[in-house]
């Protein structure tokens, strides 16, 4: 009777080491997603109805927002608080190095640093572009659109001649800038600004570079001076970048020639846009009251004039990112460094530097 008894308890405690562990497999089940659906077919469909359904469901939201906004109006109640999305962008890594509108020590160190003569319109930006000894036959195109963008910027062919024998040429001839286009295979693939005499010397990383001919319903810029664009360089090192850039153009644009140029930095990748702004009268037929009527009896429609504003993409169109900036004029032997990217200063994806 005892054996019988203990064999009993063992059933009975497997038994519910059994169910237990069902529970725990019920409990920790995965959602359900349409990848689980080895039919092809059947996932499609199951897909399709889901995505249909997070549409309804986004846009019942957006009609409860839309009436609760008008009636906050109706009642002359204050607006509800609009949501902001969250982006990589507004959830950076807080970094010390952002600049502050009340920040001092910035202020006095822009009136003393290398580009304050240019800045402060004492000095007239002069430009010398050149390439690297081994030219390619996409380069020239890219320097001529160069040379239109930056208004006194002159080009000297590079032949055999060291960087450093150009920059000492550039100083004797009084230019404030050196930019030189590096190429490789064939595509222009770096650009190194020198701030002269000097320095600093910037050297970015050149990609997605769209020529003028490439860019669909181009327009043709003039030789105005343009106005320039500066947008979201926030840090310390994005401010001296930025001064950089701008060293590179008068400070005194013509508003006639409706040309604007654009460095747009997002996520440390400074984009370059080139454009003119065009106004045109565009017809709108505007119907008058019902009192006025012509000979059959219908409504008249009288031509009204309406003035719009759009812009006209001119080109290039490239994208920059900084790789080192380094004390003085170009020199990679002896030359100290204020900042250098390394692979390692990628820890995340919301560590921004500029």
């Amino acid at each position: 009777m005892a054996m019988g008894g203990k064999r009993k308890r063992n059933q009975d405690s497997d038994g519910e080491e059994d169910s237990s562990k069902r529970k725990i497999k019920t409990e920790t089940k995965e959602p359900f997603r349409p990848s689980m659906i080895k039919n092809k077919e059947k996932r499609s469909e199951v897909h399709a109805k889901l995505k249909h359904q997070k549409k309804l469901e986004k846009r019942a939201k957006s009609k409860a927002r839309d009436a609760a906004v008008k009636r906050a109006i109706e009642l002359g109640e204050e607006l509800p608080e609009k949501k902001v999305p969250r982006t990589i962008e507004n959830t950076r890594e807080v970094d010390e190095t952002v600049c502050k509108p009340d920040d001092e020590e910035l202020f006095a160190g822009n009136d003393a640093d290398e580009f304050s003569s240019i800045l402060n319109r004492q000095n007239n930006p002069k430009i010398l572009i050149t390439t690297c000894r081994f030219n390619s036959t996409r380069a020239p195109a890219f320097i001529s659109e160069l040379l239109q963008i930056i208004p006194n910027a002159h080009y000297f062919k590079r032949g055999t001649y060291d960087l450093k024998k150009i920059v000492e040429y550039a100083n004797k001839k009084d230019f404030t800038s050196l930019v030189v286009v590096h190429t490789n295979r064939r595509e222009p693939n770096a650009l190194i600004i020198i701030g002269l005499p000097d320095g600093p010397t910037a050297h970015f990383k050149l990609t997605n570079l769209v020529l003028r001919k490439d860019i669909k319903n181009h327009g043709t810029p003039t030789s105005h001076r343009p106005e320039l664009v500066l947008n979201n360089f926030t840090t310390r090192l994005g401010h001296r970048v930025g001064r950089m850039i701008q060293s590179l153009f008068p400070q005194d644009p013509e508003f006639k020639g409706r040309r604007v140029v654009t460095f747009h930095n997002q996520r440390d990748f400074v984009f370059f846009r080139h454009h003119r702004y065009i106004f045109e009268k565009k017809e709108i037929k505007k119907i008058e009251s019902k009192g006025k009527k012509d000979e059959d009896g219908e409504s008249e429609k009288v031509p009204d004039h309406k003035t719009i504003a759009r812009l006209q993409e001119c080109g290039p169109r490239f994208t920059l990112k900084l790789v080192s900036l380094q004390h003085g004029t170009f020199d990679t032997k002896g030359g100290e460094y204020e900042w250098v990217h390394k692979p390692e200063m990628d820890t995340s994806r919301r560590r921004f530097f500029l």
